[in-house]
């Protein structure tokens, strides 16, 4: 059995595979999901069953559109500025990692920036606080989970100022409120998902405040106005987003499975702190439910703990190359029996290191 505690694409439950796999050879009278049109009834049928579970699960209020689009939380990064960030104004970033870095990099070619707090000379071993966000800002932009560094941030900033978040590594993991937002987006590869999906939740009274020419594509109104089929969709994705909203339905809905997933990160955070061979790498009260990143107290003995894992079969635990260690990513569909899999082999290593030493 492997435990695949990978950083996404990611996990994704076992019975979502089986469906998937099986509407590939037959979807609809013989025919697969990969050759249907987007324009059937039965695909038609798949886009709004998706947008009225997202809707479900999260609580969307109205007067907000569900969209799923294409090209990543990376597009998103430009089409937000584009849409939003009118001429001589400015947009408020918190730089809270490598992808919120490059979301603020992204806005730079379409008007001005203002960073409102960094923890980059830290490393973004935490999440800045008590950071002000000029009220004549045209939105605040920041990322609630922050994958590579393992911080994640709890707490929506109180501020008059219109709110955008990437989404795309904790959405749907714990209860939000969509409320305090007037723009989420999320690539789905993470909880959603396969990738090749983006899902976008926008308050539809923010667009159409600007001056500029928006190509169409880049433009969120033309994907209202076309019911997110302004192109061919990710039809495959979609369609197996759908398969996973559902199995998040069956197994009770965001508040159900953010406690599971709190159960999750607190067992493996307790055996980080316990461990004298492992340490965690950023503060505490900032610490990710979704990416939990630590390394060895001795940093020569990563590599033979690497290699212990995955003879145990726990795969994906490499961290990324700018923190090293190791990142365990516990996405909604991996199960607590692989977090029990993986403590158990810190605790046997440990012991077998007491035994050598």
């Amino acid at each position: 059995m492997k435990h695949n505690f990978g950083a996404g694409p990611c996990i994704l439950p076992q019975e979502v595979f089986k469906q998937a796999a099986q509407a590939v050879l037959d979807f609809n009278d013989g025919l697969s999901i990969l050759e249907i049109s987007h324009r059937t009834t039965e695909f038609e049928a798949v886009v709004a069953e998706a947008e009225k579970l997202v809707k479900e699960l999260l609580n969307v209020p109205s007067g907000y559109s569900v969209l799923f689009l294409q090209g990543g939380a990376s597009l998103q990064f430009a089409m937000v500025p584009m849409n939003l960030l009118g001429d001589g104004q400015t947009a408020s970033y918190l730089d809270s990692g490598v992808w919120a870095t490059k979301a603020l990099k992204e806005a730079k070619f379409v008007g001005n920036v203002n960073v409102v707090a960094s923890s980059k000379d830290a490393n973004y071993t935490f999440i800045p606080k008590d950071f002000e966000i000029p009220a004549d800002s045209a939105y605040f932009h920041y990322t609630s989970n922050n994958t590579i560094y393992g911080t994640e941030l709890f707490n929506v900033p109180e501020t008059s100022v219109p709110i955008v978040c990437d989404m795309s590594s904790d959405i749907m993991s714990r209860v939000i409120n969509v409320s305090k937002f007037d723009l989420i987006y999320a690539g789905a590869q993470k909880n959603i998902g396969p990738a090749g999906l983006t899902i976008v939740i926008v308050k539809d009274e923010i667009l159409g405040k600007i001056d500029r020419k928006i190509p169409s594509m880049l433009n969120y109104q033309s994907h209202i106005d076309n019911g997110s089929m302004y192109n061919t969709p990710p039809v495959f994705s979609v369609y197996v987003a759908l398969l996973n909203l559902r199995w998040l339905k069956s197994k009770g809905g965001v508040a159900e499975i953010e406690k599971e997933n709190k159960q999750k990160a607190e067992a493996l955070y307790r055996e980080i702190d316990r461990n004298p061979l492992f340490k965690g790498t950023c503060a505490v009260e900032d610490r990710s439910k979704m990416n939990i990143c630590f390394v060895m107290e001795n940093a020569e003995l990563e590599k033979p703990f690497l290699k212990f894992a995955e003879d145990q079969g726990i795969v994906g635990i490499k961290g990324h190359r700018s923190v090293g260690g190791f990142r365990a990513s516990m996405y909604n569909a991996l199960p607590i029996t692989s977090v029990h899999a993986l403590i158990d082999a810190m605790q046997t290593f440990e012991e077998k290191q007491a035994k050598t030493n």
